[in-house]
């Protein structure tokens, strides 16, 4: 089966273990994720998170996507998106993931709303550098959830699967697109 896994990097990713998804499919995450797992592609569209990619020279050995940027127009090994997306990381990197054509991709980590009913950040990497207090608002998902339906609906050949914890947000617009299924990791570790 020719099969992706995009990586966000919210909270309900948090106990899947990645090393065992290596055998499985391509895998693209997004900023942070390099920290501690590597991605086949890593896609970060944030200029701060670019300048400390490089300051590690992570993308000399790995593959980084990102937009141009004067801020770090001269670095090398980076690969830029030409024209830009001009979207955020998650959608980008299901756009990018979407572009190499598999059969499936499975979308995770892509929780949309923060946690408390939006109300506090939800993302794996809150209080660390380039990334908000744990304890501040979620930034409204909006343009992720835009970005994301339009990655879906322009590619109807593709299946794609959203793994969601049972108490996942699940945003009522995603429940439209013909080619999406909304899973429980109880079912993505059955299919693995």
């Amino acid at each position: 089966m020719n099969r992706a896994f995009v990586l966000g990097n919210g909270t309900s990713r948090k106990n899947l273990d990645l090393e065992k998804l290596k055998s499985k499919g391509k895998i693209y995450g997004c900023n942070a994720l390099y920290r501690e797992f590597t991605p086949d592609y890593l896609i970060a569209v944030d200029v701060k998170m670019i300048l400390e990619i490089n300051q590690y020279k992570w993308q000399y050995d790995n593959i980084v996507y990102t937009n141009p940027n004067k801020a770090y127009n001269k670095m090398r090994h980076l690969n830029f998106f030409n024209p830009s997306k001009g979207w955020s990381s998650g959608p980008t990197a299901l756009w990018l993931a979407s572009q190499h054509k598999y059969d499936e991709i499975y979308i995770i980590g892509f929780d949309f709303q923060g946690l408390d009913n939006g109300k506090v950040l939800n993302n794996l990497y809150a209080d660390t550098r380039n990334y908000k207090k744990a304890n501040e608002r979620a930034t409204y998902f909006g343009n992720w959830l835009r970005q994301t339906r339009t990655v879906l609906i322009e590619n109807p050949k593709i299946k794609y699967f959203r793994v969601i914890q049972p108490d996942n947000f699940c945003p009522p617009e995603l429940n439209t697109v013909d080619n999406l299924k909304t899973i429980s990791y109880d079912i993505f570790y059955k299919n693995m």
